[in-house]
């Protein structure tokens, strides 16, 4: 039975060469492999990926491992965590645009009137990000002094939709829910995308559903921009984490990755040069600290590891108070910040 899927995919591998150079470039060919640092296109000789090969099984073109991970896959995995596309159907559609082959048509299908972006995009996420409101007095405001933070409606990174649609894997019906929306954006301020946070009815907590967050757009490599940074920049997973960073230090100069693997591939910017990785307290955040540590060290950064008592720094304002992370703080920072972290 015919799978556009596996013809894709069949495709890419009979074209890998093509795919790492234009999704791999630091990397190069030696013999039948791509080899390049890791995911994260950094220079290096960890990831492997098989040039040359049968179609499927043992020693299949197109298939990757990194050795230093032990992530492993193939063409369209690296496609996804090159671009940050999360929408499967828009991951073929970008690889069907990389391979030369035309979208697919569906005749029976009534032609649109007019034109729209399709879900997913940075297109789609500043749609949405332009429909939501300032989050102050809002259900999102309310969700965020829930778990200690009350600087959340100063930011114009964070806004509020009242009726995000929200579908679980497996659902047919997409229902609206509250939402707290993150802008996520690039070096030169750019919207690339968005994360949404759905929330409880009163706002007490997340919905009661299976997929409390999600993202869309182009993640990787950016950020939401809590605050702009100077000199020196914090820089960790959650949204709450850092919120919870500026409410025992206001205004520390805060980014959120939202997650482990972007935590690693986050790129600083021009003119810092202390970093502060605030991670929390699991292997993976533990392992994209030392990636990310590694990356702005090449570079002349100075970084130091912000480490949580508990989970993250939002259980520990949660459990101890604001005054008690912030002394905890205190005792992490370099001395050439403490007058500008602590007052």
């Amino acid at each position: 039975m015919y799978s556009e899927t596996e013809d894709v995919i069949r495709a890419l591998a009979e074209n890998a060469e093509s795919v790492c150079r234009a999704y791999l470039p630091a990397g190069r060919r030696e013999g039948s492999y791509w080899i390049v640092g890791d995911l994260q296109n950094n220079p290096g000789r960890s990831l492997f990926v098989r040039l040359t090969g049968p179609a499927s099984g043992p020693g299949a073109a197109g298939k990757f491992t990194d050795g230093a991970t032990g992530e492993h896959g193939d063409l369209l995995d690296i496609i996804r965590e090159r671009t940050g596309i999360s929408r499967f159907p828009d991951l073929l559609a970008e690889a069907r645009a990389h391979l030369g082959r035309p979208q697919p048509v569906h005749p029976d299908a009534p032609e649109p009137k007019k034109a729209k972006a399709p879900g997913g995009t940075p297109a789609a996420a500043a749609r949405l990000f332009a429909a939501s409101v300032p989050i102050a007095g809002t259900l999102a405001d309310t969700y965020l002094r829930a778990r200690g933070l009350t600087q959340g409606g100063t930011m114009s990174a964070l806004r509020f939709h009242p009726k995000c649609w929200h579908r679980d894997e497996g659902q047919t019906r997409s229902l609206p829910r509250p939402a707290l929306i993150a802008a996520v954006t690039d070096g030169a301020g750019a919207l690339q995308g968005v994360h949404r946070t759905w929330l409880a009815p009163d706002g007490q907590g997340k919905a009661a559903v299976e997929t409390q967050r999600r993202a869309m757009g182009h993640l990787l490599g950016n950020a939401v921009r809590l605050t702009p940074h100077e000199d020196i920049l914090v820089v960790g997973e959650g949204i709450e984490t850092m919120l919870s960073l500026v409410e025992a230090v206001p205004g520390l100069p805060v980014w959120a990755a939202l997650s482990a693997s972007h935590l690693r591939a986050v790129l600083l910017p021009e003119g810092v040069q202390r970093l502060y990785i605030a991670i929390d307290r699991d292997p993976a955040g533990q392992r994209a600290a030392e990636r990310l540590s590694a990356r702005a060290s090449e570079v002349g950064v100075r970084v130091r590891v912000l480490e949580p008592r508990l989970g993250d720094f939002n259980d520990d304002l949660r459990a101890n108070g604001k005054e008690a992370l912030r002394q905890h703080l205190a005792g992490q920072i370099g001395p050439e910040d403490w007058h500008r972290l602590l007052g």
